[in-house]
Order: C-alpha cells, then structure tokens, then sequence
C-alpha cells in the first residue's frame, strides 16, 4: 500500500516538472523568435557554448554515478568477505555435525537387544539423533543460503564492474567532444571577436540584453504564480537570509550593482572575476526554472526561492542542474566561464524580487 502511495505521488512530480520544462522551453522559444529579426555576432557562439555547456554536465553526471559505483562496489566487496566468513564458519559447523552422525548413528533395536542395554534407553536415544537430525537440516540450509548469497553478490559485483567499464568508455568519449567543442568555440570566438566587443559598447545592445532578461524574469513570475505549490509552513522566508547569504563563487568583485555600464546603463548586478571552471555555488534553498544559453548572458540558470525572490547567475561555463531540479543551498549549479561573448571569465550575478533587480552585496555576509 505504502508502494503504491509513492507511485502516485512521484506521477504527479514527474507530470509537474514535466510541465515546467515545457512551459519554459516554449518561452525561451518565444523570446528567440521575437529577437530573431535583431540578430547579434555573438549568436555565433550559442550552439558551441550550449555544447560545452551539455558535455561538462554530462560529464559532471557520469563522474557522480562513477563514485556511486565504486561506493557500491566497495560495499559489495565488504559483504561479499562477510559472506565467505559466515560460509566458512557454516561450513566447518557442518562438517562437525555430519562426523557427530557418523560416529553416533541413529540406534537399531535388534542392535539394542542383543546388547544388552537398557530397552527403555532407546526413545531418549531417538529423540536425541532427532534433534542431531534437525541441526544438520538447519546448517545444511544456511549453508546453501550462503551459497546463494555468495552467487548473488558476485553477480552484482561484475555488474557494478562492467558499468564502471562502459561510464569510463562514455566518459573518455565525452571529454573528446568537450575539447572538440573547446577548439570550435575558439575559432568562432576568434572570428566575431572584434564585432563582439563593439557590441558590447552598443546602447541598443546593452538594452536589448537587459530588456530580454527583464522579460525572461517576468515570464518565469506569471509560470511560476500558477504552477508553484502552496508554501510549506515549515520553510523560513527567503527574506529572513538578508545579511546571512554568501556570494556563490569565490573571486575578485569587479562589477558592482549601479556601476556604469557603458551608454548610460546601469548594471543589475555584479561581476565576481574568478578562473573558469570555479564552482558556483546557490546561495540558498530553491528550485532552477531556467537553465539555458542566453543572448548577452550566455550559460544562463535561475534559481526561485519562493516568495517572488530569484537568483540569476550568468556567463558559465557549464550549467551543472536542469529546469525543475530542487537544490539546496552550497550546492553546485555551474562552472565560471565567459561564455556570452564576455571577455573576463568569472560569473555574473543578479538577485531580483517581484522582478526588480536590488544590490546582492546588501543580503551577503562577506568575511
């Protein structure tokens, strides 16, 4: 019964997220088509990042399930030792048992009576080779217990053996597509480079870029208004963390919130300078509902803390989660890069409410 109940509430959870996705994957689609008139150089890059993006997740994937298999395969091999101890053990059990009936054998009355011996011996001398005889079926059936269970760890054991073969074989596979991808975005990087940067200094650009992202947030809070479920009592407000947060990769802040940006913008955000392929980090509870390359944001996810809060973390290498994915604070969601067009690596990083976008360095405890 309790089976059951678990089905049918992970069909649910699975026919939500698979929702979610949809709805989201048709904005993102949305948003392409009506910028799809305005095209910009730095599209170039989209499919190569993306691609970067997918293989180092892949490969973050198969590097989990990797450590699952050995764990597993460690324990296995722990069980297995145990088994061969108890088999051992039931083993040597038995043969005793099996000498202690041959030695002492089930008594014969013709035998007894030509003996001599006491007649009314014989019952008690019955129920006692009974008793032997009970014992032996008893060890006799651990053993083969034993025996099985030997056979069945053993099975699993080359399961987890050939599954670790076949994930190294996928993983070497999918580090030669990332370092294919790698040279590619290079090549395209170099060929739109100059045009990139002029872009960049562009009032219409740096609008465009910061209008499609306003819309994106805007999209996410009417999808998500209908389709998250009522707060779970138990759960503090995002609002409680203000000046508890940390900031989600370590670096050098280059970039603040109202700095100029060029053309008479202002950022939304920061820009925290740091080696591509840092881990970034959530900065608290929440569930991704975007996780995609973005034009002027490149590898894009969003993180929704309920009560209308988002985290925004931008221009990553690699995007570690998916949309519908629960994280929990620390956790890691992506890799530092520079992808977008960006000319420093590191992370972009906004924190918005009801859609407008406030100062992170308020809400972070910095040590």
């Amino acid at each position: 019964m309790l089976l059951l109940l678990g089905v049918a509430q992970a069909q649910p959870r699975e026919e939500e997220l698979a929702k979610l996705r949809a709805r989201i994957d048709a904005l993102a689609e949305k948003l392409e088509e009506k910028e799809g008139s305005r095209r910009e150089a730095r599209d170039a890059l989209r499919d190569s990042e993306r691609a970067i993006s997918q293989a180092n997740r892949r490969l973050a994937q198969l590097a989990a399930e990797e450590r699952s298999l050995r764990a597993s395969a460690g324990r296995i091999a722990e069980r297995r030792r145990d088994a061969e101890k108890r088999l051992a053990t039931q083993r040597a059990a038995l043969e005793r048992m099996l000498v202690a009936r041959a030695t002492s054998p089930a008594p014969d009355a013709l035998r007894v009576a030509l003996s001599g011996d006491d007649p009314s011996a014989i019952p008690r001398q019955l129920r006692y080779a009974g008793y032997v005889s009970q014992a032996a079926a008893v060890q006799l059936a651990a053993y083969r217990g034993g025996v099985e269970e030997l056979g069945r760890l053993g099975r699993e054991a080359e399961e987890r053996r050939s599954r670790l073969r076949t994930v190294g074989d996928e993983t070497r596979a999918d580090r030669g597509k990332l370092v294919s991808e790698r040279k590619r975005r290079q090549v395209v990087l170099a060929s739109v480079a100059q045009e990139v940067r002029a872009s960049r200094r562009e009032l219409r650009v740096l609008k465009a870029d910061e209008t499609r992202l306003a819309r994106l947030v805007e999209e996410i809070g009417r999808v998500r208004v209908e389709a998250e479920p009522e707060r779970d009592a138990k759960r503090s407000p995002f609002a409680s963390l203000r000046g508890k947060l940390r900031l989600p990769v370590r670096g050098e802040l280059t970039g603040r919130f109202g700095a100029p940006r060029g053309a008479g913008i202002e950022a939304k955000g920061v820009f925290i300078r740091a080696p591509e392929g840092r881990a970034v980090r959530a900065i608290a509870a929440g569930q991704v509902v975007f996780a995609d390359w973005m034009r002027g944001f490149g590898n894009l996810l969003i993180l929704d803390h309920g009560d209308a809060y988002l985290s925004i973390y931008a221009n990553s290498e690699a995007l570690l989660k998916q949309v519908g994915e629960n994280v929990t604070a620390g956790e890691v969601l992506a890799t530092t890069g520079s992808s977008g067009g960006n000319e420093e690596t590191g992370l972009y990083f906004e924190m918005r409410h009801l859609g407008r976008a406030f100062d992170p360095m308020r809400w972070v405890r910095l040590k």
